[in-house]
């Protein structure tokens, strides 16, 4: 270690992106070395209480360090110091004054994941769908005939009281924490009254976890108590006046439900400075619709353009001219590879997202289907895209006698294979 290092200053020992990585290995060996894999000790399960009140300091004591930000270092033993909700310094041998001790000898200490895209409102669903599809297809078949729209939306959503949202957010939440998911944007599309919303947005309050309640519309049918998009104020007022807090709030703005809906919907949104999110995907007739965006004349007015406050969930099925719009803005992507081949929504957009020099985001999407394990987001981003890449390569070659070339070489602009590497560290 280096002397400001080991003064509680850490420093950027590694200069470029293959450094880095070159370092996070490195750390990894010496890990081992330190006995890493050895038995936990029981102090470390046992936080301090009430961690996360203002104020409250605890460090994070002699754990292997591995912050996956180049700004702050990697250590093969070091210490993190917290107060409240904010990590104030990260480095061997900190001086943490009285604060609470977490004895981290022999475990890694690192970022959680981020979910950019979870209807933790169907926790209690798990499984059920399994292998179901997104729209019934008329095939009369197991899986045409149990359907995420007309079971999941039509059915089951419709129904839910406010304490069955908040049980479903609140189980499904820790649940994910448990997994290591830190934050989440949660889709949570229940939101059938006022009632129900507070109910999610107190669920999410309540795990202590990181989190973006996003706003979006109830599903099915909506009674005369139904708020949406109008009560975004009201709830932005009443839980999300401070940036400096655990929650934020994004705003949902599903283009499927009308030229004059959406166009509202992103109006209060970037009226009250928030961020934009909505399904992007094959069915719905919603390509033409984000070639609109695109050009600037979306909505009833022909005036909604897309812009970097958007978040765009899926993206399967869309044109070139959307996709360049979508750079160009410097929009975001969010896409959840294992629903996205299960549920027929079409082909997952990583080699287009490759092609265009931009990287997605993983989500969960939705239980009923499919694990919230982000190890399975991230494996199945992984082998599908090699799988199409390989196949490409495989393709390239001659495979008649007399087998000339029939283990080529990848061609000039075969995309690159993803590693374990890239799947780690996806934004």
């Amino acid at each position: 270690m280096c002397r400001l290092c080991d003064e509680g200053k850490p420093q950027n020992h590694f200069g470029s992106r293959r450094n880095f990585f070159k370092g996070v290995a490195a750390t990894g060996i010496a890990a081992a070395s330190l006995n890493l894999f050895a038995p936990r000790p029981a102090a470390a399960d046992d936080p301090p209480i009430d961690s996360s009140e203002l104020g409250r300091r605890y460090v994070i004591r002699g754990g292997s360090v591995m912050s996956l930000d180049p700004n702050v270092g990697d250590f093969a033993q070091a210490d993190v110091l917290v107060e409240g909700k904010k990590i104030l310094a990260v480095g061997p041998n900190l001086r943490a004054g009285d604060a609470a001790v977490i004895d981290a000898t022999g475990r890694i200490v690192m970022p959680g994941f981020i979910d950019t895209h979870h209807h933790q409102f169907e926790t209690a669903l798990r499984s059920f769908l399994a292998d179901g599809i997104l729209i019934n297809d008329s095939s009369n078949s197991p899986s045409g005939n149990t359907t995420y729209y007309e079971y999941i939306l039509l059915k089951f959503a419709p129904v839910y009281r406010p304490q069955d949202v908040y049980i479903n957010e609140l189980f499904g939440g820790l649940s994910q924490l448990d997994d290591g998911v830190t934050t989440v944007h949660d889709v949570s599309q229940i939101h059938h009254t006022p009632q129900h919303s507070d109910a999610a947005i107190q669920a999410l309050f309540d795990t202590g976890r990181r989190f973006a309640f996003g706003y979006f519309e109830g599903a099915g049918t909506n009674g005369p108590h139904y708020a949406y998009p109008t009560d975004a104020s009201r709830i932005k007022t009443q839980y999300f006046s401070s940036t400096d807090q655990l929650g934020t709030m994004i705003m949902g703005g599903e283009v499927y439900l009308g030229d004059a809906v959406y166009e509202q919907s992103w109006k209060i949104g970037r009226n009250l400075g928030l961020q934009i999110a909505a399904h992007i995907l094959s069915p719905f007739g919603i390509r033409p619709i984000l070639d609109q965006l695109a050009a600037g004349n979306g909505g009833v007015n022909h005036d909604i353009a897309m812009g970097p406050d958007n978040l765009f969930i899926h993206m399967t099925g869309m044109s070139d001219s959307g996709w360049q719009g979508v750079h160009d803005v410097g929009a975001q992507v969010s896409i959840a590879f294992p629903i996205e081949m299960n549920m027929r929504h079409g082909m997952p957009p990583i080699l287009k997202m490759q092609s265009l020099g931009m990287e997605p985001s993983l989500s969960t999407d939705v239980e009923c289907t499919m694990t919230a394990d982000f190890f399975t987001q991230m494996r199945v981003c992984m082998n599908m895209q090699r799988m199409m890449v390989n196949q490409m390569v495989l393709e390239q070659g001659t495979f008649s006698p007399p087998f000339p070339n029939d283990w080529p070489t990848p061609a000039a602009g075969t995309p690159p294979l993803l590693t374990t590497r890239d799947c780690a560290t996806v934004p």
